[in-house]
């Protein structure tokens, strides 16, 4: 682990595009973040900002809302810190990989559910969360 985790929330206009896979289908492998990942059935496809991916189906009714026609805004806060070494996290999709300096993000506090982003998109992405001062 790197620097103290710490709550962060959603930029404003941070808005994803997605997409519900609802169909009669065992879902599907793709290779992204340096492994394979797996989508299930009833999970979401997102495109955020060009860069797709998916997210499983429990984690999305948790943590989106609606903001308009196919749009979602990621409504609850995140937990996150900066990666002191080179690594892999496990997702709910599969293994992601990191490297020094990225974030190791949370979607809960004890840390649970977990991803990883590059510094600049994460910072691009999110702000410390003022109630966590």
């Amino acid at each position: 682990m790197g620097a103290a985790r710490r709550r962060y929330r959603r930029r404003p206009g941070q808005d994803v595009v997605a997409v519900q896979l609802k169909l009669d289908t065992d879902g599907f492998a793709y290779r992204k973040w340096g492994a394979e990942q797996r989508c299930k059935p009833g999970d979401w496809l997102v495109d955020n900002n060009g860069d797709l991916y998916t997210v499983d189906a429990a984690v999305f009714a948790r943590t989106y809302r609606p903001s308009g026609k196919g749009t979602y805004l990621k409504a609850t806060p995140v937990w996150a810190e900066i990666a002191a070494r080179d690594g892999f996290v496990q997702t709910k999709e599969g293994r992601s990989r990191y490297a020094a300096g990225d974030y190791l993000v949370y979607n809960e506090e004890g840390g649970g559910d977990a991803y990883c982003m590059s510094r600049a998109k994460f910072e691009a992405m999110y702000e410390p969360d003022p109630s966590d001062a």
